[in-house]
Protein backbone atom coordinates (compact mmCIF):
# COMPACT_ATOMS: atom_id res chain seq x y z
CA UNK A 1 0.00 0.00 0.00
CA UNK A 2 1.57 3.64 -0.80
CA UNK A 3 2.24 5.85 1.98
CA UNK A 4 0.10 8.76 1.39
CA UNK A 5 0.36 11.21 4.66
CA UNK A 6 2.56 14.20 4.20
CA UNK A 7 5.85 14.83 5.70
CA UNK A 8 5.86 18.72 5.13
CA UNK A 9 9.80 18.92 6.94
CA UNK A 10 11.23 16.46 4.40
CA UNK A 11 9.63 17.68 1.22
CA UNK A 12 11.05 20.85 2.27
CA UNK A 13 14.21 19.70 2.68
CA UNK A 14 14.18 17.49 -0.70
CA UNK A 15 13.40 20.49 -2.50
CA UNK A 16 16.53 22.51 -1.23
CA UNK A 17 18.38 19.71 -1.50
CA UNK A 18 17.15 19.54 -5.44
CA UNK A 19 18.07 23.40 -5.76
CA UNK A 20 21.42 23.13 -4.58
CA UNK A 21 22.30 20.65 -7.07
CA UNK A 22 20.26 23.05 -10.10
CA UNK A 23 22.38 26.14 -8.89
CA UNK A 24 25.54 23.02 -9.21
CA UNK A 25 24.43 22.42 -12.71
CA UNK A 26 24.45 26.03 -13.39
CA UNK A 27 27.92 26.84 -11.35
CA UNK A 28 29.34 24.14 -13.74
CA UNK A 29 27.88 24.95 -16.86
CA UNK A 30 29.13 28.65 -16.43
CA UNK A 31 32.70 27.14 -15.87
CA UNK A 32 32.68 25.35 -19.03
CA UNK A 33 31.25 27.54 -21.30
CA UNK A 34 33.90 29.54 -20.54
CA UNK A 35 35.80 27.35 -22.78
CA UNK A 36 33.49 24.77 -24.95
CA UNK A 37 30.61 25.52 -26.83
CA UNK A 38 27.02 25.86 -25.32
CA UNK A 39 25.59 23.81 -27.55
CA UNK A 40 28.36 20.80 -26.73
CA UNK A 41 27.27 21.48 -23.25
CA UNK A 42 23.46 20.97 -23.34
CA UNK A 43 23.83 17.77 -25.50
CA UNK A 44 26.18 16.16 -23.17
CA UNK A 45 23.47 17.33 -20.03
CA UNK A 46 20.73 15.61 -22.00
CA UNK A 47 22.51 13.02 -22.64
CA UNK A 48 23.61 12.07 -19.73
CA UNK A 49 20.29 12.41 -17.92
CA UNK A 50 18.61 10.28 -20.26
CA UNK A 51 21.16 7.70 -20.19
CA UNK A 52 20.68 7.83 -16.39
CA UNK A 53 16.92 7.55 -16.89
CA UNK A 54 17.29 4.70 -18.96
CA UNK A 55 19.37 2.49 -16.86
CA UNK A 56 17.21 3.21 -13.83
CA UNK A 57 13.89 3.41 -14.79
CA UNK A 58 13.56 2.15 -17.93
CA UNK A 59 14.01 -1.81 -16.30
CA UNK A 60 11.21 -1.18 -14.26
CA UNK A 61 8.67 1.22 -15.70
CA UNK A 62 9.21 -0.33 -19.82
CA UNK A 63 6.61 0.87 -22.03
CA UNK A 64 5.12 3.13 -19.32
CA UNK A 65 8.32 5.30 -19.43
CA UNK A 66 7.22 6.61 -22.71
CA UNK A 67 3.63 5.86 -23.01
CA UNK A 68 1.58 9.23 -22.99
CA UNK A 69 -1.94 10.66 -23.97
CA UNK A 70 -0.78 14.34 -25.61
CA UNK A 71 2.82 13.22 -27.25
CA UNK A 72 2.54 16.80 -29.71
CA UNK A 73 2.06 18.74 -25.78
CA UNK A 74 5.11 16.24 -24.22
CA UNK A 75 7.70 16.98 -27.35
CA UNK A 76 7.05 20.76 -27.36
CA UNK A 77 7.26 21.16 -23.51
CA UNK A 78 10.73 19.31 -23.93
CA UNK A 79 12.03 21.70 -26.41
CA UNK A 80 11.08 24.48 -24.27
CA UNK A 81 13.45 23.41 -21.30
CA UNK A 82 15.89 22.95 -23.83
CA UNK A 83 15.94 26.32 -24.88
CA UNK A 84 15.46 27.39 -21.66
CA UNK A 85 19.12 25.34 -20.71
CA UNK A 86 20.75 26.56 -23.85
CA UNK A 87 19.70 30.12 -23.65
CA UNK A 88 20.99 30.12 -20.30
CA UNK A 89 24.10 28.90 -20.55
CA UNK A 90 24.78 30.95 -23.26
CA UNK A 91 23.66 34.20 -20.55
CA UNK A 92 26.01 32.27 -17.94
CA UNK A 93 29.23 32.60 -20.27
CA UNK A 94 28.64 36.66 -20.01
CA UNK A 95 27.14 36.96 -16.68
CA UNK A 96 27.65 36.19 -12.90
CA UNK A 97 26.02 33.57 -11.52
CA UNK A 98 23.11 34.66 -8.94
CA UNK A 99 22.51 37.98 -11.55
CA UNK A 100 21.59 35.38 -14.18
CA UNK A 101 19.69 33.42 -12.18
CA UNK A 102 18.07 35.91 -10.53
CA UNK A 103 16.48 37.26 -13.99
CA UNK A 104 14.87 33.53 -14.83
CA UNK A 105 12.89 33.65 -11.57
CA UNK A 106 11.26 36.25 -13.50
CA UNK A 107 9.73 33.09 -14.60
CA UNK A 108 6.62 32.62 -11.62
CA UNK A 109 5.59 36.45 -12.86
CA UNK A 110 5.68 35.30 -16.40
CA UNK A 111 3.40 32.34 -16.06
CA UNK A 112 0.87 34.50 -13.81
CA UNK A 113 0.45 36.60 -17.08
CA UNK A 114 0.53 33.39 -19.45
CA UNK A 115 -1.88 31.69 -17.08
CA UNK A 116 -4.88 33.89 -17.96
CA UNK A 117 -5.21 33.07 -21.60
CA UNK A 118 -3.08 29.81 -21.75
CA UNK A 119 -5.63 28.38 -18.88
CA UNK A 120 -8.13 30.50 -17.96
CA UNK A 121 -7.28 31.83 -14.48
CA UNK A 122 -8.49 35.45 -13.81
CA UNK A 123 -5.46 37.74 -13.03
CA UNK A 124 -6.57 39.97 -10.61
CA UNK A 125 -5.46 43.68 -9.40
CA UNK A 126 -2.97 41.91 -6.55
CA UNK A 127 -1.37 39.43 -8.97
CA UNK A 128 -0.87 42.82 -11.83
CA UNK A 129 0.72 44.58 -8.82
CA UNK A 130 3.26 42.04 -7.92
CA UNK A 131 3.92 41.24 -11.25
CA UNK A 132 5.32 44.66 -12.09
CA UNK A 133 6.84 44.71 -8.80
CA UNK A 134 9.16 41.67 -10.39
CA UNK A 135 9.69 43.29 -13.04
CA UNK A 136 10.91 46.33 -11.70
CA UNK A 137 13.29 43.96 -9.68
CA UNK A 138 14.63 42.76 -12.50
CA UNK A 139 15.29 46.26 -13.45
CA UNK A 140 17.38 47.16 -10.84
CA UNK A 141 19.34 44.07 -11.84
CA UNK A 142 19.81 44.75 -15.38
CA UNK A 143 19.63 48.87 -14.89
CA UNK A 144 21.03 50.58 -17.29
CA UNK A 145 24.60 51.78 -16.83
CA UNK A 146 25.11 48.59 -14.56
CA UNK A 147 27.79 46.25 -15.16
CA UNK A 148 25.81 42.94 -16.78
CA UNK A 149 26.42 42.57 -20.51
CA UNK A 150 23.28 43.57 -22.45
CA UNK A 151 23.22 39.91 -24.51
CA UNK A 152 23.35 38.05 -21.35
CA UNK A 153 20.18 39.86 -19.83
CA UNK A 154 18.87 39.46 -23.39
CA UNK A 155 19.38 36.19 -23.21
CA UNK A 156 18.81 35.34 -19.48
CA UNK A 157 15.45 37.00 -20.58
CA UNK A 158 15.07 34.41 -23.11
CA UNK A 159 15.51 31.31 -21.51
CA UNK A 160 12.38 33.17 -18.85
CA UNK A 161 10.21 33.10 -21.42
CA UNK A 162 10.88 29.21 -22.49
CA UNK A 163 10.77 28.21 -18.82
CA UNK A 164 7.82 30.18 -18.58
CA UNK A 165 5.93 28.69 -21.74
CA UNK A 166 7.54 25.06 -19.85
CA UNK A 167 5.70 25.32 -17.01
CA UNK A 168 2.28 26.55 -18.41
CA UNK A 169 2.29 23.16 -20.94
CA UNK A 170 3.42 21.12 -17.14
CA UNK A 171 0.54 22.13 -15.64
CA UNK A 172 -1.45 21.08 -19.01
CA UNK A 173 -0.11 17.77 -18.68
CA UNK A 174 0.08 17.39 -14.70
CA UNK A 175 -3.45 15.86 -14.27
CA UNK A 176 -3.10 13.35 -17.14
CA UNK A 177 0.49 12.02 -16.93
CA UNK A 178 3.10 10.26 -15.47
CA UNK A 179 5.62 12.48 -14.08
CA UNK A 180 8.40 10.11 -14.55
CA UNK A 181 7.19 10.14 -18.26
CA UNK A 182 7.53 13.82 -18.57
CA UNK A 183 10.87 13.97 -17.11
CA UNK A 184 11.92 10.96 -19.59
CA UNK A 185 10.55 13.01 -22.62
CA UNK A 186 12.13 16.45 -21.84
CA UNK A 187 15.52 14.11 -21.60
CA UNK A 188 14.92 11.97 -24.87
CA UNK A 189 13.76 15.23 -27.12
CA UNK A 190 17.30 17.17 -25.74
CA UNK A 191 19.01 14.21 -26.36
CA UNK A 192 17.63 13.63 -30.02
CA UNK A 193 17.63 17.25 -31.15
CA UNK A 194 20.84 18.13 -30.17
CA UNK A 195 22.58 14.96 -30.84
CA UNK A 196 21.01 15.84 -35.14
CA UNK A 197 22.55 18.88 -34.41
CA UNK A 198 26.22 17.88 -32.94
CA UNK A 199 28.09 17.77 -36.54
CA UNK A 200 27.48 21.56 -35.98
CA UNK A 201 28.82 22.31 -33.40
CA UNK A 202 31.62 19.22 -32.50
CA UNK A 203 34.63 21.55 -32.64
CA UNK A 204 37.15 23.49 -30.55
CA UNK A 205 39.00 22.13 -27.65
CA UNK A 206 39.27 18.65 -26.43
CA UNK A 207 37.95 17.95 -23.03
CA UNK A 208 40.80 16.46 -20.29
CA UNK A 209 39.99 13.70 -17.74
CA UNK A 210 38.65 16.17 -15.57
CA UNK A 211 36.98 18.46 -17.59
CA UNK A 212 35.13 15.14 -18.71
CA UNK A 213 33.96 14.48 -15.49
CA UNK A 214 32.42 17.89 -15.25
CA UNK A 215 31.03 17.71 -18.10
CA UNK A 216 29.39 14.24 -16.53
CA UNK A 217 27.89 15.77 -13.44
CA UNK A 218 25.95 17.78 -15.54
CA UNK A 219 23.63 15.03 -16.27
CA UNK A 220 23.97 13.76 -12.56
CA UNK A 221 23.42 17.46 -11.23
CA UNK A 222 20.35 17.83 -13.29
CA UNK A 223 18.65 14.30 -12.91
CA UNK A 224 19.07 14.04 -9.36
CA UNK A 225 18.03 17.73 -9.14
CA UNK A 226 14.77 16.83 -10.69
CA UNK A 227 14.87 13.64 -8.96
CA UNK A 228 14.84 14.94 -5.62
CA UNK A 229 12.35 17.69 -7.01
CA UNK A 230 9.38 15.15 -7.63
CA UNK A 231 10.15 13.28 -4.41
CA UNK A 232 9.46 16.71 -2.37
CA UNK A 233 5.94 16.85 -4.14
CA UNK A 234 5.17 13.62 -2.91
CA UNK A 235 5.85 14.43 0.75
CA UNK A 236 4.27 18.39 0.88
CA UNK A 237 1.63 20.19 -1.40
CA UNK A 238 2.88 22.64 -4.15
CA UNK A 239 1.48 25.58 -1.85
CA UNK A 240 3.88 24.62 1.09
CA UNK A 241 6.88 24.13 -0.92
CA UNK A 242 6.65 26.91 -3.98
CA UNK A 243 8.06 29.62 -1.45
CA UNK A 244 11.27 27.59 -1.27
CA UNK A 245 12.23 27.62 -4.55
CA UNK A 246 13.77 31.12 -4.50
CA UNK A 247 16.09 29.43 -2.04
CA UNK A 248 17.97 28.96 -5.47
CA UNK A 249 18.69 32.67 -5.64
CA UNK A 250 21.07 31.83 -1.79
CA UNK A 251 22.35 28.83 -3.43
CA UNK A 252 23.50 30.68 -6.69
CA UNK A 253 25.11 33.51 -4.61
CA UNK A 254 26.82 30.97 -2.42
CA UNK A 255 28.11 28.95 -5.39
CA UNK A 256 29.09 32.45 -7.14
CA UNK A 257 31.19 33.93 -4.49
CA UNK A 258 32.88 30.76 -3.71
CA UNK A 259 33.74 29.74 -6.94
CA UNK A 260 34.22 32.62 -8.97
CA UNK A 261 34.54 34.82 -6.59
CA UNK A 262 31.85 37.39 -7.33
CA UNK A 263 29.66 38.74 -5.10
CA UNK A 264 26.49 41.02 -6.36
CA UNK A 265 26.22 44.71 -5.41
CA UNK A 266 23.60 46.58 -3.44
CA UNK A 267 21.16 47.02 -6.13
CA UNK A 268 21.33 43.56 -7.52
CA UNK A 269 20.91 42.12 -4.08
CA UNK A 270 17.82 44.67 -3.74
CA UNK A 271 17.13 43.67 -7.48
CA UNK A 272 16.65 39.65 -6.00
CA UNK A 273 14.68 40.39 -3.02
CA UNK A 274 12.29 42.45 -4.92
CA UNK A 275 11.67 39.21 -7.41
CA UNK A 276 11.63 37.10 -4.61
CA UNK A 277 8.95 38.94 -2.92
CA UNK A 278 6.88 39.48 -5.87
CA UNK A 279 7.17 35.80 -6.51
CA UNK A 280 5.80 34.67 -2.95
CA UNK A 281 2.86 37.32 -2.98
CA UNK A 282 1.73 35.45 -6.44
CA UNK A 283 1.92 32.45 -4.48
CA UNK A 284 0.20 33.74 -1.66
CA UNK A 285 -2.52 35.31 -4.25
CA UNK A 286 -3.35 31.95 -5.70
CA UNK A 287 -3.02 29.98 -2.44
CA UNK A 288 -5.77 32.23 -1.59
CA UNK A 289 -8.20 32.68 -4.35
CA UNK A 290 -8.23 28.79 -4.53
CA UNK A 291 -9.10 28.91 -1.22
CA UNK A 292 -12.03 30.96 -2.13
CA UNK A 293 -13.06 28.79 -4.73
CA UNK A 294 -16.62 27.61 -4.08
CA UNK A 295 -17.38 23.61 -3.85
CA UNK A 296 -18.43 22.21 -6.89
CA UNK A 297 -22.21 21.63 -6.45
CA UNK A 298 -23.52 17.95 -6.34
CA UNK A 299 -24.62 16.40 -9.87
CA UNK A 300 -28.07 15.79 -9.78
Amino acid sequence: MTDTRQHPLRGILLILSALFFFAALDATSKHLAQKFAVPLLVWARYTLHCILMVIFLAPSMRIRLIATQRPLIQVTRALMLVGTTGFLMAALRLMPLAETTAILFVTPLLVALLAGPWLGEKIGVLRWLAVLTGFAGALLIARPGGALSGPGILLALTGAVCYSVYQIQTRLLSSTENTFTMLFYTALVGTVVMTLGLPWFWDGPRPDGFEMLLIASMGVYGGTGHYLLTRAFRHAPASTLSPFMYAQLIWATLLGWQVFGHLPDGWSILGMIVIAGSGLAVVLVERRGKKNQPLPKASS
